[in-house]
């Protein structure tokens, strides 16, 4: 067996062991029994050592040394720098801290949950100080210690730093806030009373329909219900969740389409290369380029809803006959000053996103403080967004990637919202009347484009070198500029 075989075995069996690992974190979010979080904990912490374990396994190290001094092949080099970064940061962080973090990560998402449920921030406090705490030691292991924020923004997207992020928040902040203005002070308005009494069981077949439709193999995937919408898994097994509101149809049928976007790109991504660069995403960056794109520039189209509103009446018959085709398209396409994220609009969702991205340069440079953060969270939600969150339930303590450690991650949502604006005018501009296809409820011919574009490639390109790839032009906030202008400005004109 040569050298890259022997480094593939063992990247396989870290594989497998992650991917048991996921099916634990799934099954904790969607069908454990409520007491039996401790038991959970243990478990995460066991899997946890182990995978840390096989990650440091010494031969892996030999064998790097020995696949480096060879002229790494083009096809190998992506794999080769990806493993070489992995195991050196395994190396370096104790398995003591490894099981710290894993068992802490069980017991603050069972305690975020239930702050949440009782608007109770207090009580969540010292699990999310332990993570911050955790996360510079983590950073000081791994020799970014200097900027540990930095750290967690590489650990989501590799070869992205604040300082970039930074410059791209800046330039689109100046340009969306006028346009936000623009629209919230348009006298049109979406009728917000147009959504009651949807029942689940329909609103499930249909996005069930949707989803298989857009791409979803669901013989390789599934979807379920959990507190709050994700996708985890891979091509192999993929798994996504929503959530269900009789009287907001389209808060479960948009999550599930986003988190499809996330399912099709890790089914598109090469199945016999799972376990490395070439089977991977390149980052949760480019990761939200693709659940964004199929939420908004798709699903949120004229083109699209001229296909699905004849199946979206007839699964909803009574509850839709006194609402117009424009009352529709234009509830889909609503703007308003919502406090909460996941519910937010697509113009306001960036500056959603923005806030949190500087509370969490705060957190780590010391400016803010953990109790402080209702305070300068409510205010900064006043300032951007015009709004005070009623409580901390729907301010502070509404999402749940800080249960999980996951700081850096929520800038990937707003850069991924940039890359999609630049793949959808690549792809219109490649593949001539591409939303007269969406009319017929065809989207093979972009997801094609996006297999060729984007998931082929795997993790060979990081979201800067993907932009670039895949568009041509460096990462920007200004297609995603002119795609809100011309989306709404009609709209809400």
């Amino acid at each position: 067996m040569n050298l890259i075989d022997q480094l593939s075995e063992k990247q396989k069996h870290i594989h497998s062991l992650e991917s048991i690992a996921g099916l634990l974190g799934w099954d904790e979010q969607t069908l454990l029994p409520e007491d039996s979080a401790d038991q959970r904990q243990d478990q995460n912490a066991t899997m946890a050592k182990v995978i840390h374990q096989a990650e440091t396994d010494p031969e892996i190290g030999r064998i790097l040394e020995q696949l480096e001094t060879q002229a790494a092949k083009h096809e190998t080099a992506p794999i080769l720098r990806d493993a070489r970064r992995d195991y050196d940061r395994s190396t370096k962080l104790p398995a003591s801290w490894v099981e710290k973090r894993a068992r802490l990560c069980s017991e603050a998402y069972h305690a975020w949950a239930a702050a949440r449920k009782n608007n109770d921030f207090p009580s969540y406090i010292p699990y999310l100080q332990r993570h911050l705490d955790l996360a510079k030691e983590g950073a000081e292991l791994l020799g970014w210690g200097d900027r540990p924020y930095d750290l967690q923004i590489d650990l989501h997207d590799p070869g992205v730093d604040a300082a970039t992020i930074d410059q791209l928040f800046s330039s689109l902040k100046s340009d969306l806030v006028p346009i936000v203005q623009t629209i919230v002070n348009s006298p049109t308005k979406a009728r917000a009373d147009i959504f009651k009494g949807f029942p689940v069981a329909e609103q499930k077949a249909f996005l069930e329909d949707v989803t298989a439709s857009l791409g979803f193999n669901y013989k390789r995937g599934r979807i379920d219900i959990s507190l709050h919408p994700f996708c985890s898994g891979n091509g192999a097994d993929t798994r996504m969740t929503t959530r269900f509101d009789v009287d907001n149809p389209l808060d479960s049928l948009f999550s599930s389409i986003h988190e499809t976007g996330h399912g099709i790109y890790e089914q598109g991504l090469p199945l016999d290369s799972l376990h490395n660069a070439l089977g991977k995403a390149a980052g949760m960056g480019a990761h939200e380029s693709q659940s964004r794109l199929w939420e908004n520039q798709v699903s949120r189209s004229r083109s699209f809803w001229k296909y699905y509103e004849p199946k979206f009446r007839a699964a909803f018959p009574k509850q839709l006959e006194d609402i117009s085709s424009d009352e529709l398209y234009l509830a889909i396409n609503s703007v308003s000053q919502n406090p909460i994220r996941v519910d937010s609009d697509e113009v306001t969702y960036n500056l959603h996103i923005i806030i949190r991205f500087e509370i969490e340069k705060k957190l780590f440079s010391g400016e803010l403080a953990i109790n402080e953060l209702p305070e300068y969270w409510n205010a900064q939600y006043k300032e951007l967004l015009g709004i005070e969150p009623k409580n901390d339930a729907e301010g502070v303590l509404q999402d749940v990637h800080w249960s999980g450690g996951a700081f850096g991650y929520f800038p990937s949502y707003c850069l991924g919202n940039m890359l999609a604006a630049q793949l959808w005018y690549a792809a219109t501009e490649q593949l001539p009347e591409l939303e007269e296809d969406f009319t017929r409820g065809d989207f093979s011919r972009l997801l094609g484009w996006l297999r060729e574009k984007v998931h082929k490639n795997g993790a060979r390109y990081h979201l800067l070198e993907l932009s670039q790839h895949a568009t041509g032009q460096t990462l920007s906030p200004q297609p995603l500029i002119r795609y809100l202008k011309e989306r709404y400005l009609p709209l809400y004109s």
